[in-house]
């Protein structure tokens, strides 16, 4: 029952997909979609009860598990941490090419301010999927600091890739140059912040130590 009412949902969304660029992510482009599929334009507003940010991040959960399948087609146990992370973010942008407009139009609703903790989630549970398919499964701060830092990397790369026009052939170079030129970034970042809390560990150890004595 679970997995039909969530088959039924993407199809809708699908659909919708398709009638964003002209009607926004609004219950008009829910509706279109939904009688796309079902020929019954109140199925939108029945599967999604919680409104129009629940379609929103129900589309981003759908997508998720699209780029998972596509991932697990790769050997992503024999690339480079840097290399996993690039497949990630470049598989699941490639995944939403033929969207991109209607991508543009979520993005201006996902802007808007009441719908900023809704946009948080979507973009953390995305990088924490990726980072779980790249094999991480660390649950210390470097957990927070991963998806945190992957976060700026994804939704940055997402940004440039909405402005680039992409080489004529479908694909898009310059954006996956901008994507390697940000991975290198944090991963700078994130090797200056380990090694800021290696010291700081180092630092307070004797400290914690002769607190433990006094008590």
């Amino acid at each position: 029952m679970c997995n039909n009412f969530q088959s039924q949902r993407d199809k809708v969304i699908e659909a919708a997909l398709a009638h964003v660029p002209f009607d926004g992510w609004s219950w008009k482009a829910m509706e279109a979609g939904a009688k796309d599929v079902a020929n019954d334009a109140v199925l939108a507003r029945r599967i999604f009860l919680n409104g129009l940010g629940e379609a929103a991040d129900h589309f981003a959960d759908w997508a998720d598990r699209r780029m998972v399948a596509e991932l697990n087609k790769m050997n992503l146990k024999e690339m480079r941490v840097r290399e996993r992370i690039h497949a990630c973010v470049k598989t699941r942008i490639q995944l939403n090419a033929s969207y991109k407009d209607a991508l543009h139009r979520l993005l201006s609703f996902l802007a808007l301010p009441h719908n900023t903790p809704i946009a948080a989630r979507m973009t953390w549970r995305t990088c924490s999927v990726m980072w779980y398919v790249s094999g991480d499964r660390s649950t210390d701060w470097n957990h927070y600091t991963k998806r945190g830092l992957l976060a700026s990397v994804y939704f940055s790369t997402v940004l440039y890739w909405l402005s680039d026009e992409g080489d004529g052939s479908g694909d898009y170079p310059d954006t996956w140059a901008f994507l390697e030129r940000r991975i290198d970034e944090v991963l700078k970042n994130f090797g200056l912040s380990r090694r800021l809390m290696e010291r700081f560990r180092v630092f307070s150890k004797p400290f914690a130590q002769r607190f433990h004595k006094a008590f």
